[in-house]
């Protein structure tokens, strides 16, 4: 046998060799050495807890955003005058007397006024248990405004009202308004991210490829805008949008200012891992292949970093809540009828009104979950775009 028909069998056995532990499966060390990017970033992950719990949470907030009219119990916009800024409604399983129940029920409300302050206040009728039912009939909605229907993910029967979180000056059902409000606060983060992702990427990658007198251009743009403070170019940006607007154009057009002000950041950091690229093996290879230079930027520079990008971007997406958040609670943002969490917080401006009624800050604590949530999933994210690292 000569020593080339040798070489090609070993070669041949290597080809589909696996190096595995005593008992037949691959040891950690050995999957690791065969494993894919992704699947490093993967295993590294699943290996964050908290990062995994956020994600969790961050995917109930999205289909209650997704499905708001449906798991909505009441309309959002539906005015009741014998519920004016009335306590949520504990759901219970014990009654008063200490019975066991396995349906849940909540009890219904009496309203009343002190004698000595003269303010309107709710008590607990005992006397009348309303269960909590699934699927129950109720007000009409349009899903996506699409499909009419008039079922729900749970509520009262006979289309008696519940108000598990309060409800506010107008009598309007709380979680109905916040569960609306989720499709709104959130989804604005992610149309805004995704521009600034496409001004980021693009502006920083023409600046750090290219350099020279583009760079230098680029680059007095981003320090201009990042010398202004957010918040103030924020305010300034939304107030010179036309009044009379609709709220769709509204909401777009803060899309867009939140998108203007964002993308600077991800573009510096482009910028610096193009200048780093650039001069590097495989670049130079393509280069000299014949490869366009649109092909080496979007085949090989980009996807060689694009796990950062990604966490960057996850970290990126609670500034856009809190800026829209904050713009709407002031009013230079979203306004009445549109309903967000910012605008939500409107009611809560009032300190009196917080003091007496403090359930009118739960859409804030929504916020603050979404926000922490985001931050939770950008560090696990973060950590494993560093799958070698124990």
């Amino acid at each position: 046998m000569s020593m080339d028909t040798t070489i090609k069998r070993l070669t041949g056995r290597l080809k589909f060799w696996k190096p595995e532990s005593s008992n037949g499966e691959l040891d950690e060390d050995a999957r690791i050495l065969v494993a894919s990017q992704w699947q490093l970033m993967w295993w590294k992950f699943r290996k964050h807890k908290v990062a995994k719990i956020a994600g969790i949470v961050l995917i109930l907030f999205y289909s209650v955003a997704v499905f708001c009219e449906f798991v909505a119990p009441h309309d959002p916009h539906s005015l009741d005058t014998r519920y004016i800024h009335a306590p949520p409604q504990p759901i219970r399983f014990f009654d008063v007397e200490g019975g066991f129940h396995f349906r849940p029920f909540v009890y219904s409300h009496i309203q009343h006024r002190d004698p000595l302050t003269l303010r309107l206040d709710y008590v607990e009728d005992h006397s009348r248990m309303l269960p909590i039912t699934l699927f129950p009939r109720g007000d009409t909605y349009f899903l996506w405004d699409v499909f009419e229907s008039n079922l729900h993910l749970f509520g009262l029967e006979n289309g008696e009202r519940m108000l598990l979180m309060g409800a506010d000056r107008m009598g309007r059902d709380l979680l109905s308004r916040i569960a609306y409000g989720a499709r709104i606060s959130l989804s604005i983060g992610l149309i805004g991210i995704s521009i600034s992702f496409v001004l980021g990427l693009f502006m920083g990658g023409v600046s750090g490829y290219f350099g020279g007198r583009i760079d230098d251009v680029i680059q007095r743009i981003i320090e201009l805008i990042m010398g202004i403070p957010g918040l103030p170019l924020w305010m300034t940006l939304s107030a010179a949008l036309p009044p009379d607007w609709p709220i769709i154009r509204v909401y777009f057009g803060i899309t867009v200012i939140l998108a203007f002000v964002g993308w600077t950041g991800l573009a510096r950091v482009v910028r610096g891992r193009f200048l780093a690229l650039r001069e590097e093996d495989f670049v130079m290879a393509a280069r000299l292949a014949g490869a366009k230079e649109s092909r080496i930027i979007a085949k090989h520079m980009i996807p060689s970093f694009l796990s950062y990008i990604i966490a960057s971007l996850t970290l990126s997406i609670p500034q856009m809540i809190l800026g829209e958040t904050a713009l709407s609670f002031i009013g230079l943002g979203l306004r009445a009828p549109a309903i967000s969490w910012g605008v939500l917080l409107q009611d809560s401006m009032n300190i009196r009104a917080v003091a007496h009624h403090p359930w009118l800050l739960l859409p804030g604590v929504f916020v603050i979950c979404a926000v922490l949530a985001f931050n939770f999933l950008g560090d696990g994210l973060r950590d494993a775009a560093d799958p070698y690292t124990r």
